[in-house]
């Protein structure tokens, strides 16, 4: 499926991009879900990701404090009509250069959270980020710099990054460690 640039593309790939998540996640088996991720042995995989998650758990939890930092963006920045005045994306601590400690730091915020826990949690920030998607009008979402907080880019792009290509981004990974729990 293409990148969604229409809010009924967007809610279209994250329906069908989270119901198929949730489906690769169900249909896992008792070994899959709890062998440890190990892509060690995969040069090709270098991306801080693939050492960092080390089980479904953690890559579900990935999703949750990424839709939590969507959520939290429209929110922070309501009534700021002045682009210096923004609350940035990121916690202002992390730039676009060090998002990987602050997905570290997500991590390790999350080594007691049960992978059941973690389903809910992503089902509820889920439901949370398609309801507020729909809040927005086409143009709202499209429209590159519609929303000064946005930067040079467009609210929906945001949207997109945070659910369906995200998405897309666990079953790629999920599916390496199921071929690898194959061997």
């Amino acid at each position: 499926m293409p990148r969604p640039k229409t809010k009924d593309d967007l809610l279209t790939a994250a329906k069908e991009n989270y119901e198929k998540l949730i489906k690769l996640i169900d249909g896992m088996t008792e070994k899959e879900l709890n062998t440890p991720f190990d892509f060690s042995n995969q040069p090709g995989k270098k991306e801080a990701h693939w050492a960092r998650d080390k089980n479904v758990r953690d890559v579900l939890i990935h999703l949750y404090e990424w839709h939590q930092l969507m959520l939290k963006f429209p929110k922070n920045n309501e009534g700021v009509t002045n682009s210096k005045l923004a609350i940035s994306y990121l916690p202002s601590e992390y730039s676009w250069k060090t998002y990987g400690a602050m997905n570290m730091m997500f991590w390790n915020k999350h080594q007691n959270t049960s992978l059941e826990d973690a389903k809910k949690m992503l089902a509820e920030s889920h439901a949370a980020a398609m309801a507020l998607i729909e809040k927005y009008t086409n143009e709202e979402l499209f429209i590159p710099k519609y929303f000064p907080w946005t930067g040079n880019a467009a609210l929906g792009e945001y949207f997109v990054s945070s659910t369906s290509s995200h998405y897309d981004w666990a079953m790629k990974k999920l599916k390496a460690h199921i071929k690898n729990c194959k061997g």
